[in-house]
């Protein structure tokens, strides 16, 4: 019996994922098969689709649980080296800067809530702090949201000017600041109420306008423009 591992090449044109792909077009594949041109070739158990195919059922078969896996996590699947890792997380990479310039060209910050709803996703679960701003243009349409600082579980440094230049770069007249709390809190701290006085005062030195701080967890947001803070 011949127990020899088929490899793509061995398979009816029809089957094969270029061919497919130049017959009847990308539609017509499936996520396995896209990942596999993706990567190029399989391992020496496996042809490049079965790899993706048993990488992709150890995720459930769900796009957005191989999105979240990490390059370390995605290196220990024989087969997946360092080049097919880096591959895989920059295709999903694309996609998720595809979808944003979309969300952006669409949307408009008019209250707290639209704001924590275009950030909550990216922070509300953090175990680590991060300070990010919304930068809007004159009528309150979204022109970036931007990270500006990374720290530890309880603070992150701010840095003002770092802020101020973004603005001035890409033409913003209006900002939001955001930050979250991973211990769960809502309550602004000392430091978070000095901080936002901070950036009102520069702001309005600079002919740009504070609109808000929110303060982001996972159970919910603290807006100070909706508590008269600013």
């Amino acid at each position: 019996m011949n127990t020899k591992k088929l490899s793509i090449k061995d398979w009816d044109p029809s089957d094969r994922p270029r061919e497919k792909f130049k017959q009847f077009g990308s539609t017509f594949l499936t996520n396995a098969e896209l990942l596999a041109l993706l990567i190029g070739n399989g391992s020496r158990d496996f042809n490049a689709v079965q790899l993706m195919q048993y990488v992709l059922n150890i995720n459930d078969n769900d796009l957005n649980k191989l999105q979240q896996q990490s390059l370390e996590q995605l290196i220990q699947f024989k087969g997946i080296g360092t080049v097919k890792a880096i591959k895989i997380k920059a295709v999903f990479e694309l996609c998720k800067r595809i979808q944003y310039n979309e969300i952006k060209s669409k949307t408009v910050i008019k209250d707290s809530h639209s704001a924590y709803k275009l950030l909550a996703p990216v922070i509300q679960n953090l175990p680590h702090e991060e300070f990010w701003i919304i930068y809007l243009n004159h009528s309150s349409r979204l022109i970036e949201k931007y990270q500006l600082s990374r720290g530890g579980i309880t603070q992150t440094s701010v840095d003002l000017r770092l802020a101020f230049k973004r603005a001035f770069e890409i033409r913003s007249t209006a900002l939001i600041l955001a930050h979250n709390h991973p211990s769960g809190a809502l309550d602004p701290s000392d430091n978070d109420i000095q901080l936002t006085q901070k950036f009102k005062i520069a702001a309005k030195q600079m002919d740009l306008t504070l609109l808000d701080h929110l303060i982001i967890s996972e159970k919910g947001y603290f807006s100070f423009a909706d508590q008269g803070l600013l």
